[in-house]
């Protein structure tokens, strides 16, 4: 039965009616056309999917819309201000660290979880807090290479 489900995305407030059991990925994809969240496995294995639940990285395809009611929700959409990129979206590309893309959404949204934690994090960190992250592509050395670069722009006072 659906209830109404109320809030923030990518900084706006939502509320919409929605069995609260459906998948947070199927509402943000289907209901609200936010199609940056990709499906991969849907068990919760691959990361695709990852989006941010007050700043900390959730898999989307086992999340409810039901558990984010008042809570914060942020996508690869959201991460962007007034036309410009967060530094981790600057550094995978300046470190081509994607190569179809697929992956990518989720990998920047967990780096961006991993970095919220561990503002000035080692190489092992970065390749330990990535571990869950999956890139059939094998990009994952530049992923680390970027991720490492955009810590020291956050660093230097580049926009969080």
């Amino acid at each position: 039965m659906p209830e109404t489900i109320a809030f923030r995305l990518n900084g706006q407030s939502v509320q919409l009616d929605v069995d609260p059991e459906r998948p947070l990925l199927w509402v943000l994809r289907t209901d609200l056309a936010l199609t940056g969240t990709k499906f991969g496995c849907g068990a919760n294995q691959c990361g695709t999917c990852t989006v941010l639940v007050d700043n900390e990285a959730v898999r989307s395809c086992n999340e409810t819309i039901g558990s984010v009611r008042g809570r914060d929700v942020v996508t690869i959409e959201g991460l962007e201000r007034d036309g410009a990129l967060h530094p981790l979206q600057e550094a995978f590309m300046a470190h081509d660290a994607l190569q179809c893309g697929f992956c990518t959404p989720g990998m920047i949204l967990t780096a961006h979880a991993l970095l919220r934690r561990h503002p000035r994090p080692s190489r092992e960190q970065v390749v330990e807090g990535m571990n869950q992250n999956l890139c059939r592509c094998g990009a994952h050395p530049r992923i680390v290479d970027a991720i490492l670069e955009a810590a020291t722009a956050l660093e230097k006072g580049a926009r969080a």
